[in-house]
């Protein structure tokens, strides 16, 4: 069977971590989440200026209020996990999230920023 033009021959394998609220979130007083959200930017910021994130940012429109926001990785999954799990929103209970593998098209997004390669270049597995 002939390939189909319109799939990729290989694709750029890119860690993304969604960070989400979580329904048994604790309760806190403004001042508390101000300071906690002031924190929690801080890590993420410290992470990209690393260059262990290269993309952070948070979600607005969206149609399940519980996701609250998004990071691309230079590191695989567990490495991923292991730095979201310091994250001061995570470790208060604020805040949950979700590693996974985002596949696209080779060569279509590009982290100029980066200090270095980000994601794995692959190729389909055949069926």
């Amino acid at each position: 069977m002939p390939r189909d033009p319109n799939i990729p021959d290989a694709f750029d394998v890119y860690t993304v971590v969604v960070l989400r609220r979580p329904p048994d979130a604790p309760e806190m007083s403004d001042e508390e989440l101000d300071a906690l959200q002031t924190r929690h930017l801080a890590y993420r910021a410290e992470l990209a200026r690393r260059g262990a994130a290269v993309a952070n940012g948070p979600f607005f429109g969206q149609s399940d209020e519980s996701y609250r926001g998004m990071s691309i990785f230079a590191c695989d999954a567990a490495e991923a996990a292991r730095l979201s799990d310091a994250d001061p929103s995570v470790q208060a209970g604020r805040l949950a999230y979700d590693v996974m593998e985002w596949w696209v098209a080779a060569g279509s997004l590009a982290f100029p920023h980066a200090g270095g390669p980000v994601g794995d270049r692959r190729s389909m597995p055949d069926d």
